[in-house]
């Protein structure tokens, strides 16, 4: 981030309690970096969800395969079954394991919150955890190509209110207008 002289603000602030899903909305593949740089600060640790095609991807593979991602098979109903007792399991073991998860399942270009996937509301009853709905108010993928910047650039993360898995899209929804009321004409 200070190689492409990227500042991140976050607006508001991560519970200090761990064992959470954080449900962010996904623009770029710099939406990682940018919620590591705010997880590294509140000295959070968790596991990425991630599609089972990437850790195949002849590029990205490795990264996925060795960061402690999860990897979820969509098209295997074994593979689901496997994915829900590897999450099950790997939070028995750690006790301060968080969960990080775009809902809206791939990267979305387009105004708003793309639908949401049934993913993050399972993951979150099946192992009662809270949700914490996290939204990145800008368009990375722009921010990215323009990269690096003579003057810094900063990129806002607005942080929800700790919510629970019912009515999930709906909740994000009510929260995602809340932070474009307050920022209205800001960007």
């Amino acid at each position: 981030m200070n190689f492409l002289n990227i500042k991140v603000k976050p607006v508001g602030k991560l519970p200090n309690k761990d064992k959470i899903l954080y449900a962010i909305n996904h623009r770029s593949l710099l939406d990682i970096l940018v919620m590591e740089n705010i997880f590294s600060r509140y000295s959070k640790s968790g596991a990425w969800i991630a599609k089972q095609e990437l850790f195949e991807d002849p590029i990205y593979g490795k990264f996925f395969q060795y960061s402690g991602c999860i990897p979820v098979d969509l098209e295997n109903k074994k593979g689901l079954v496997r994915f829900f007792k590897t999450i099950k399991r790997t939070l028995a073991k750690v006790d301060d394991l968080n969960i990080y998860i775009f809902p809206e399942g791939e990267r979305y270009n387009g105004e708003g919150i793309k639908q949401f996937q049934s993913g993050a509301s399972k993951i979150a009853k099946a192992n009662n955890l809270d949700i914490v709905p996290v939204y990145i108010n800008d368009k990375l993928e722009k921010v990215f190509k323009n990269a690096p910047y003579n003057e810094p650039y900063t990129v806002e993360v607005h942080i929800g209110e700790i919510i629970n898995y019912e009515n999930l899209e709906e909740k994000y929804l009510e929260f995602y207008k809340s932070v474009k009321e307050k920022t209205k004409g800001n960007k």
